[in-house]
């Protein structure tokens, strides 16, 4: 059955798994959340918010800080963070934002926020492609 879905994952979305750390397994996660209509999908946040990595604030006095949502698609979020997980191991750009995050004082919940919400934007319009 996973050979099934393999094939069918790079005849649906070859664009898909072309981009860094991302494994027929992810993009099939990813198809599934955004179904038949992803016309459905009015943009990118909308997008982000479905998957769980819409940022919300939680900002108390002078201190503004963000967490992920906790609500959207489970599956899709892990998938997400799979993606990140094998590209901060793997690429070399992911790996050099992770060390000027790190600089700027950022911690890894803060940084891992920003790289799901950075891999919805960049997955989003090969999965809702425009129609001109």
């Amino acid at each position: 059955m996973d050979m099934q879905l393999d094939r069918l994952v790079r005849e649906v979305a070859p664009e898909l798994i072309s981009l860094p750390a991302i494994s027929t397994d992810h993009a099939g996660t990813l198809l599934l959340v955004t179904g038949d209509n992803p016309e459905r999908l009015g943009s990118e946040a909308s997008f982000a918010s479905l998957c769980g990595v819409s940022p919300i604030e939680v900002s108390s006095g002078k201190v503004v800080r963000h967490r992920l949502n906790r609500g959207g698609n489970r599956d899709a979020n892990r998938a997400l963070h799979m993606i990140c997980m094998v590209r901060m191991g793997m690429d070399v750009h992911t790996q050099e934002y992770v060390a000027r995050g790190t600089q700027e004082g950022k911690s890894k919940r803060e940084i891992l926020r920003c790289l799901k919400r950075y891999v919805a934007r960049e997955v989003y319009p090969v999965l809702v492609p425009t129609v001109a």
